[in-house]
């Protein structure tokens, strides 16, 4: 849907897959640890260069609505919620029970 959710599980797959090839065939494990230490440092790095803020109820729906697979009335409900509780507060879905 655009959030990168897919992404992350291919890739974390990817790497415990790996991962467990490096140690079978001799790695030590703590060196594997160290080097995806350093590689989730560079990761996070580079996200955080390439990050815009998000302010902007509009914007906020915007996200929502990739999140929700394209589903912009839920974007709507997720913006007034921010606006609702700000950049601090928590919000919780329940499903209703009628």
């Amino acid at each position: 849907a655009g959030d990168g959710t897919t992404t992350a599980t291919v890739l974390a797959q990817a790497i415990v897959k790996e991962g467990a090839k490096a140690v079978a065939s001799g790695m030590n494990p703590m060196d594997l640890k160290r080097g995806i230490d350093k590689a989730v440092e560079a990761v996070v790095a580079e996200l955080k260069a390439n990050a815009r803020k998000v302010t902007r109820n509009d914007e906020i729906a915007q996200v929502g609505t990739i999140s929700a697979n394209g589903d912009a009335e839920i974007g709507r409900f997720l913006a007034e919620a921010m606006e609702k509780v700000g950049n601090e507060g928590v919000i919780t879905v329940e499903e209703a029970k009628t």
